[in-house]
């Protein structure tokens, strides 16, 4: 290749969904030059996909202050559960104490137009086809003919990754075990709204808009080559209903699996992974969307510093130390919930049993915060019980007048938070990377599921929102801190 005829950026993400659009606005908040490369011309989404977002996720992004866009178009909802039992969130020390019904779809466009505001480009209509990378870059071929530059490359190109294949980064797992058609179709006929069960899984039909029913039907045989065809869901639907309720058409017909795996490494060298391209599992429990999101926000600062020169490149070995165990988790419990789906007279002991036990308040918080994202916890040693978890939405007094903890992040840029004496915390050779705010705050520190906690005197915040170092007043740790997680000490 040469370089005259190859376009140049920091960073190039191959997929333009919820992920890769995630990550693209974290890296143009840091003032990296990132580009998205997107197979789909435009927006659009096929079908219903994800119907909504967790807590964490609504929290996230409130910490860049742009969640009013997403919440002004969806409904706020208690749409947590685990293996049909519900999960209320009402009495979650968060602002967002519930989730937000909103279509993959929609959650896109806005997300995009955001993108767009922070001048990402995106090559549309495109993919990437193939890349070699070396010590100081990767090189990236296009599907139209074009070539492009970066310094890394981010697969967030959904769970057939070619990024992944490429870099040869292994994808251990479980095969799946069921299969099911979903459809959004028309039909002469008044079917019968509401899930079902039987000995080998769920099914289920509910309205949609314009008189179209969503479709949901779980396969006699595990389906995973061809395409679904419209007379596979007639024949579906019969077997399972005994009639087709006058089947007409269908605006959308796919088909997913609990097929569960990851990547045993979400890194190689100058090429990573996010989202769906590290970790795909059943539907159940809403988690892909969330997850994917939640690493791109743990991602974009860390690789941001390293292109920027701030921080040293095994910055971004946190990014798996981190990331990986949280999805890891999350491919557990919803290989559960696809158990608990089966309809079989032992399982409806099981589910009633679990149902029993999720209704105590122990339980219930505990698999509330975990399904919401709420409870996600980065091993950073021992200390506070804050360490390594969300900061709280403080309202916080300033000497700028009042404001919210997720105010002061919506730069994305790691916080300094002070409610000691004044002076006593000295970050000068962190000042160009690290923001001081002097506050006080006199209410209750609180965490969902632990509860209150002691107040400390002073919050090193990383961009994510993660709490990086507790201080009592005095400053031990809080150098090394700020070396780890923000880079060297700028010479005096």
């Amino acid at each position: 290749m040469h370089t005259d005829v190859v376009t140049q950026h920091a960073v190039v993400i191959a997929g333009g969904g919820p992920t890769g659009l995630m990550l693209a606005a974290e890296l143009a908040l840091a003032q990296v030059d990132v580009a998205i490369v997107e197979r789909r011309a435009s927006q659009e989404v096929p079908g219903s996909r994800s119907r909504g977002l967790h807590a964490r996720s609504l929290e996230v992004l409130d910490q860049r202050g742009v969640v009013e866009r997403f919440v002004s178009q969806g409904k706020a909802v208690q749409n947590v559960a685990f293996g049909q039992a519900p999960l209320d969130l009402s009495d979650f020390p968060t602002r967002h104490n519930h989730g937000l019904a909103l279509l993959q779809e929609r959650f896109e466009r806005i997300l995009a137009e955001w993108v767009g505001e922070l001048a990402v480009p995106l090559y549309r209509g495109c993919e990437v086809t193939g890349f070699t990378q070396d010590d100081t870059g990767v090189d990236v071929v296009l599907s139209d003919g074009r070539a492009l530059r970066a310094k890394y490359l981010v697969g967030c190109d959904g769970g057939r990754s070619l990024v992944r294949k490429a870099a040869g980064i292994e994808f251990p797992g479980w095969d799946a075990s069921i299969s099911y058609l979903i459809a959004e179709v028309e039909m002469t006929g008044a079917p019968a709204f509401g899930i079902r069960r039987d000995e080998k899984g769920t099914y289920a039909m509910g309205p949609l808009e314009d008189g179209r029913v969503g479709v949901v039907l779980r396969e006699e045989q595990v389906g995973t080559g061809d395409a679904p065809t419209l007379e596979g869901l007639r024949e579906g639907l019969v077997a399972l209903y005994g009639t087709d309720h006058g089947l007409r058409s269908a605006t959308y017909l796919s088909r997913f699996t609990d097929m569960t795996r990851q990547a045993a490494s979400y890194r190689d060298r100058r090429v990573l992974l996010a989202g769906d391209a590290a970790h795909v599992h059943s539907p159940m429990g809403g988690q892909g969307l969330n997850l994917g999101v939640q690493d791109a926000v743990n991602l974009g600062w860390k690789l941001a510093q390293v292109v920027r020169g701030v921080s040293p490149e095994d910055l971004l070995d946190t990014y798996q130390a981190e990331r990986h165990p949280v999805a890891a988790r999350a491919l557990r419990k919803t290989m559960a919930q696809t158990a608990l789906a089966r309809g079989d007279a032992r399982m409806d002991a099981v589910r009633e049993t679990l149902a029993e036990l999720l209704r105590m308040d122990g339980p219930r918080k505990q698999y509330a915060a975990m399904m919401s994202g709420l409870d996600v916890h980065y091993d950073l040693g021992n200390g506070h019980p804050l360490l390594g978890r969300r900061m709280p939405d403080l309202d916080l007094v300033t000497a700028d007048g009042p404001r919210r903890v997720f105010h002061l992040l919506h730069d994305a840029r790691p916080v300094l938070l002070d409610l000691g004496e004044p002076g006593t915390l000295d970050i000068t050779p962190w000042a160009d990377r690290v923001r001081r705010v002097a506050a006080r705050y006199t209410g209750a520190w609180e965490l969902p599921v632990l509860g209150a906690v002691t107040a400390p005197v002073a919050v090193l915040i990383r961009p994510d929102g993660h709490v990086a170092w507790v201080g009592e007043g005095t400053d031990p740790g809080l150098r090394e801190a700020l070396t780890r997680w923000f880079g060297p000490p700028r010479p005096a």
